[in-house]
């Protein structure tokens, strides 16, 4: 059975997942910082846990599934989404990323929501971020555990995830086991370090939106932290008049986006709450509260102690196409037949501007 790993890149921490025959065999975390500083060191934690017979690798908003050997510059600007120059955002990760290209290690590249043939195309209009490659891998993760829970098969699956994460909140509707919708950190609500969706009026009044500029503005900015040093749980402590407007922001932002998911869905069997302010227990129960009159509302357990739940996620999307035990998961996710790029359904800026704000021809 399939040797694979499953790596989730996020904004504060790198995380690693290895299942063998479903058993897990790795379980490790590390800085973004030092990850990104150190690649060859990263690269060389994949050569000692092998031999493997996939990784899903760090994706950004993702690409249709690429093996990161045969990625191009121009599906790497496409992923990651920063133009030459730009320091803000995930950029850095691409370095990363070409550093597991010169490797002979079978990393493959995996789709965003806006990739997957699941989500109407109506839905898609002048959208790019509606959720990460690694928000799909939670969503993943998310299905495999209601469908085990309730002994139930994947296409009776039905949920809205709500992701938490250490910088930007995002959402993710699921009906019949298949991902129909979602909502991005960067057009979603507001985020711990991140402001989410900009209004496009403040979009006007910045003058210019670099990169950056959506990485900062969040409930930490709010409360007037050090988003850098703040920690997530003193959020759910709010003793100034900022800080309580900072909690009242967040939590209320992100059940509103959860709850207008909840609207496509049929009848969703409950809300899946996931990432580091999932685990803020005031933060975990104050949405719960929210959401209770619509659907249970639960906490993403996963399987792994220290790797988070996008790495887990990614892991089981390996094993899935690596031929494993979740290839059933993989095929009803649509990610073999996942199409196109995220500029693929811009209306309101000409998708050549775009693509030349990407340093592209």
């Amino acid at each position: 059975m399939p040797r694979v790993v499953g790596i989730d890149p996020g904004t504060v921490s790198i995380d690693v997942c290895g299942i063998d025959d479903g058993r897990l065999f790795l379980d490790r975390s590390f800085p973004t910082g030092r990850a990104l500083a150190e690649p060859a060191a990263f690269v060389a934690l994949l050569d000692a846990a092998g031999p493997l017979d996939l990784v899903a690798g760090p994706s950004g908003y993702g690409l249709p599934l690429t093996r990161v050997q045969d990625a191009t510059d121009e599906d790497l600007r496409l992923a990651f989404l920063t133009a030459p120059g730009e320091s803000g955002g995930i950029g850095g990760l691409s370095a990363l990323v070409r550093a597991l290209a010169r490797t002979p290690l079978p990393v493959v590249l995996t789709p965003g929501v806006v990739h997957l043939p699941t989500v109407p195309e109506y839905r898609k209009v002048n959208r790019v971020d509606m959720g990460t490659a690694e928000k799909v891998c939670v969503a993943a993760l998310a299905i495999d555990e209601q469908a085990r829970r309730f002994a139930r098969p994947l296409a009776d699956v039905s949920l809205v995830l709500l992701e938490l994460g250490g910088a930007f909140t995002a959402a993710v509707a699921v009906a019949g086991g298949r991902i129909v919708d979602g909502v991005g950190g960067s057009s979603g609500p507001l985020g711990f370090r991140a402001a989410g969706a900009l209004d496009g009026e403040v979009a006007y009044l910045a003058g210019a939106v670099p990169k950056q500029l959506l990485f900062g503005g969040g409930a930490a900015a709010i409360a007037g932290w050090d988003a850098d040093a703040a920690s997530p749980e003193r959020l759910g402590r709010p003793t100034t008049t900022q800080e309580q407007v900072a909690w009242d922001a967040f939590v209320e932002g992100a059940a509103k986006a959860a709850i207008a998911l909840a609207e496509e869905l049929p009848a969703p069997k409950e809300f899946v709450l996931s990432g580091r302010l999932a685990r803020v227990e005031p933060v975990r129960e104050a949405i719960r509260r929210r959401l209770s009159g619509y659907a249970p509302t639960r906490l993403l357990d996963g399987f792994a102690q220290v790797a988070k739940q996008g790495a887990q996620g990614a892991a089981l999307v390996a094993d899935g196409l690596a031929g494993g035990a979740h290839r059933e998961l993989v095929e009803t996710l649509g990610i073999r037949e996942a199409r196109g790029t995220v500029l693929d359904h811009l209306y309101v800026v000409p998708r050549d501007a775009a693509r030349r704000r990407l340093g592209l021809s």
